[in-house]
Order: structure tokens, then sequence, then C-alpha cells
């Protein structure tokens, strides 16, 4: 469905018709303290998004994780994604914590997310409980430089179908209330070529019945085409549901269950539905973070400075397109 830029923006600060969750915080109008959402959405057109480097985007540099938030910054990003890996890795090699927190303060960019895997969904207790450590240590290490966001993938079950849903929403809510204690709020991610929350409807039963009300969304252009869900699904999501969306393009061929993490594109070199995407989103009525995660090896091979750059500006220049429809 097709919305308007007129009907996008005086939807801002609405809850979506069929609200899943609700928020808890304050809306971005309360925030602004405006007199009404139309007003607000007006007012603060160009703040609807902020825009974010997933560091898979130029991870086959090897440049390392300072070099990486270096260049986003440099670039031009408000905030950087980054891979546990990554900074489990800074630290093995003598990096200080503290010194990277100081290090992102100066450059001025925020550590908006984190991916990680620990198998938290999975049926095996023993796998269950020693991810459960994993993700509290992994925790520990985001909120010293200031993350308060992990991905949340069904890491782990992946392959065999037929996961309980009703018991993958105890597990998350189980991770949301680690995630509190920790001051890291898990971000469930949908996993398009996963066994087990593929589609957007599986993954948001899973939040909606973890019964928290800091259960969160982590969608994904590709994933959500991967796994066979409908865009329209995002209309029904409340604006606080999502806080971060994964921004990439997928081309008309090879066909959609052939389609690898290799296969994205930057937004608008493809053939998503961008206009679509972004008018729900903006429509939501809370501010999102909008992340270029690609794995593109021909994007590999340049010069990753150029690549953050090609992103950031194809990003913009699809929520502007979009949001003059």
């Amino acid at each position: 469905m097709k919305v308007s830029r007129r009907q996008a923006l005086a939807s801002l600060g609405a809850v979506a018709g069929a609200s899943l969750l609700e928020s808890c915080g304050s809306t971005a109008s309360e925030q602004a303290n405006q007199p009404t959402p139309a007003k607000t959405a007006l007012n603060s057109e160009k703040n609807l998004f902020s825009y974010c480097l997933n560091t898979s985007t130029i991870r086959e540099q090897q440049l390392g994780l300072v070099k990486e938030i270096e260049i986003a910054a440099q670039a031009g990003y408000d905030g950087i994604e980054v891979w546990v890996p990554g900074v489990q890795k800074y630290v093995e090699e003598g990096g200080s914590l503290k010194d990277l927190k100081t290090r992102i303060d100066e450059l001025g960019i925020k550590v908006e997310d984190a991916i990680g895997f620990a198998q938290w969904i999975v049926d095996d207790p023993q796998v269950r409980a020693n991810a459960f450590e994993q993700a509290k240590r992994e925790m520990d290490m985001l909120a010293q430089i200031g993350c308060t966001r992990i991905a949340a993938p069904p890491a782990g079950a992946t392959d065999k179908v037929g996961l309980d849903l009703l018991a993958a929403a105890d597990r998350y809510r189980q991770l949301l209330e680690l995630g509190e204690e920790m001051g890291v709020i898990p971000q469930l991610e949908v996993w398009g070529f996963s066994a087990n929350l593929h589609r957007l409807g599986q993954t948001t039963f899973v939040a909606m019945e973890s019964g928290h009300p800091k259960a969160r969304i982590l969608p994904d252009v590709y994933h959500l085409f991967r796994g066979g869900s409908s865009f329209n699904a995002l209309q029904m999501l409340s604006g606080s549901t999502v806080e971060i969306f994964h921004m990439n393009d997928y081309p008309a061929q090879p066909a959609r269950d052939q389609l690898t993490d290799k296969d994205r594109v930057y937004p608008g070199d493809g053939v998503a539905p961008l206009n679509q995407i972004l008018q729900t989103l903006a429509a939501g009525g809370t501010p999102k973070v909008l992340s270029l995660e690609l794995f593109n090896p021909n994007y590999w091979k340049q010069d990753p400075l150029e690549v953050a750059k090609t992103g950031l500006r194809k990003m913009k220049e699809s929520v502007e397109q979009a949001l003059k429809s």
C-alpha cells in the first residue's frame, strides 16, 4: 500500500491501528513539547531517522574496531552498530573498554546496537544456560562502551523447524530481564533464512507473548523479503516496537529463496519497496535508527570510507524520496 507523505506526517505521534506493544518511554512529540503531533512532524521532519553503520558493511577489510568507529564518524554517521566478536577481539588484544568509550565520545558518535549470537532460544537447557552466561558477559562489555542494545536473533535454531514459540517467548522474557539488569536491552531479530523466526509474524508473536514492556523487534529489508513476510505487516507494529531497522536492498534476481547475504546492495540499488517501508516507519510516531547492514563482497574490495559514505548518501536519498512521495 502506498502511503503519501502527507498521510505519513499526519499520523506521526499516533500509535499504529493494531498496536502490539506499548511504549515504555515518552514519545518524540512529548519530548519536543509541541502542541500537536502534526506540528511536531512538520518542525522535525529531518529528525525522524538517524543513521548508523553496521560494521559488517566494511568488516572484511580487517580494520579493527577503533578504525571502523573512526570511519563511521568520518563518513558522517550518527551511530555505529558493532559486532560482539569485534569488541571481544579488541579486548583480547589488550584494548581498554574505558579508553574505547573515551574515543567514542571524542568522535561524537553513539554505539546504537551490537550484533551478538548467544543461543538463548534453543531447547537444550545446558546450551541455553551457557548462552545466558555468554549474554551477561557480552552485555557487561557493551554497557561499558555506552551501548544499550544487543541483537537477539534465533541463533542455534536455524535448521530444524518446529520451535515452540511460546517457549521461545518465555526465554526471550528471561533475556529481557537480564538485559534490564545489565542496562542492555535485547532486540528480537528477524532472520529470513532461519527455520524459526524467519517471518515478522513469528517474531512479533514471541515478542508479544514475552509479556515484557521492553520487548523490541529488529527487522531488516533483506530478511523480511527473504523470509516471505509482507512489508504491509510493518503497519501492525506500534511506533515503539521498532527502534532500529536494518537498511539494505536486494536485486530482482536471484529468486527470493535463493538470495543470500552477499546479494544485499545499497538502498535504492535494488527492487525493495523502500518508499513504502520508510513511510510506514515514519508513520509509527517515534524516531528510528536506520542501520546500513551489508555483506557484499564487491563492497569489501573497495575503500571502506567511500563505501561508508556511499551507503549513508543512498540511505538519506531513500528517506528524502520516501517523504516526498
